[in-house]
Parts: structure tokens; C-alpha cells; sequence
């Protein structure tokens, strides 16, 4: 199995430049519920002092964990490093499109992360193919930088971890759609709960709500 390494990290930190941000989001294909973006700052020398921590493996790309391992990994990260959250609404999604509401996220995240940073952020590392647009702060965007730049990763830990607990919300207001189980993807029971029930005001209404007929 791949993991993430600081290579890019290390690069910019022998450059100079200090707050190097971690960048990702979690929820662009679900058919419900928000987008939500991480961003993490992985200082070095708080890095190389939990390198011995058992949990420190975990911190990978959050699609090769599973739900706990990803919740014991939130906790390390959220507990070691500085971190941001931000996220857009269905409705956002629905008003500006998905690529759009994700790059939101990811601007409300920096945002966060710099009320409870006493320096400026030096640079953002964005996993995918784009930048974010609009911002000023310098970035540089890493295709699968999920699965290779350790920031990224422990970024997408804490959006995917943030945006699961915000379905488990939705699950207890609108329990007949059994969020709890997808976290709102597409799956074949939750386009049966569709067709069943309609769809809730907690829907993507900009998205294919019916499944296509074979």
C-alpha cells in the first residue's frame, strides 16, 4: 500500500517557507448532504515527535481506512496539528455546482485554519486538479496528492471524519433514507429510498436523483 510522505513538505520547509497547508475535501459524488474541505498544517517538529506514535500510520488517504481507523487518525491529527474545517450546503451545491461548493469549502477551511494560526500561511498544497479560485495565499495543486503528500492526507482524514458525523446528523432527522449507512452516496438502497419516499430537503436537487433503467 502507497503512503504519503513529507517530500513536499520537506521541499518547501528547505526553501523557507514554515506553514505549509494540507488540502482536500470530501463529499463532491454523494447525492445529498454538504461538501466538506480539511486543512491541515503539519509542522516538523511536531511530525518527527509522533512519528513513534502507533496511530501515525493511519494518517493515508482516507478512502484506504476504515471508519474507526479513520476516527482514531481524526484524533491524532486534530490533537497534534493545526487544522481548519469548512463546508458548502446542499443547497450551495445546488446554486453553483459541485466543483464550485468544493472549492467554497476549501477557502471557508483556510479561513478557519488562519484565526488559529499566529503566522501566515506560506502555501496550500490542493489535492485534484485545480486551484482554488479567488485566493490570494500561493498554492500549488497535486493530482492524488491524497494518497502521496502527507499534509493532503491528513486532510482528507479530517473532512471525510467531519462530513460522516454531519450524515449521522441528517440520519437521525431523516432516518427512512438510511444515511448512516452511505453517507449519502448513490448506493442501490438509497436510490430506493428515494423512490419510495421522494427526496428530502437534505438532497442535491441538481443531482441524477433516479437511477437509470437497464
Amino acid at each position: 500500500m502507497q503512503l504519503p510522505t513529507l517530500e513536499y513538505e520537506k521541499k518547501y520547509w528547505g526553501e523557507g517557507l514554515k506553514v505549509i497547508v494540507g488540502i482536500d475535501e470530501a463529499g463532491r459524488g454523494p447525492l445529498a448532504g454538504p461538501v466538506v474541505a480539511g486543512a491541515v498544517v503539519v509542522l516538523p517538529e511536531i511530525a518527527e515527535e509522533i512519528k513513534g506514535d502507533s496511530l501515525f500510520g493511519l494518517i493515508r488517504d482516507s478512502k484506504a481506512l476504515s471508519s474507526s481507523q479513520r476516527e482514531r487518525a481524526y484524533d491524532l491529527i486534530t490533537a497534534s496539528f493545526p487544522f481548519g474545517i469548512g463546508w458548502s450546503s446542499h443547497e450551495t451545491v445546488d446554486r453553483v455546482n459541485i466543483l464550485q461548493a468544493a472549492f467554497l469549502a476549501m477557502k471557508k477551511a483556510v479561513s478557519d485554519l488562519k484565526r488559529k494560526l499566529e503566522d501566515d500561511v506560506d502555501l496550500l498544497l490542493v489535492d485534484g486538479r485545480g486551484l482554488i479560485p479567488n485566493i490570494s495565499t500561493k498554492q500549488e495543486n497535486i493530482i492524488g496528492g491524497d494518497k502521496i503528500v502527507f499534509s493532503i492526507s491528513a486532510a482528507s482524514i479530517v473532512a471525510k471524519v467531519t462530513r460522516d458525523r454531519m450524515m449521522l446528523e441528517l440520519h437521525e432527522k431523516f432516518p427512512e433514507y438510511g444515511f448512516a449507512r452511505h453517507k449519502g452516496y448513490g448506493t442501490k438502497f438509497h436510490f430506493e429510498m428515494i423512490e419510495k419516499h421522494g427526496p428530502c430537503e437534505a438532497h442535491r436537487k441538481s443531482f441524477r436523483l433516479k437511477r437509470k433503467k437497464t
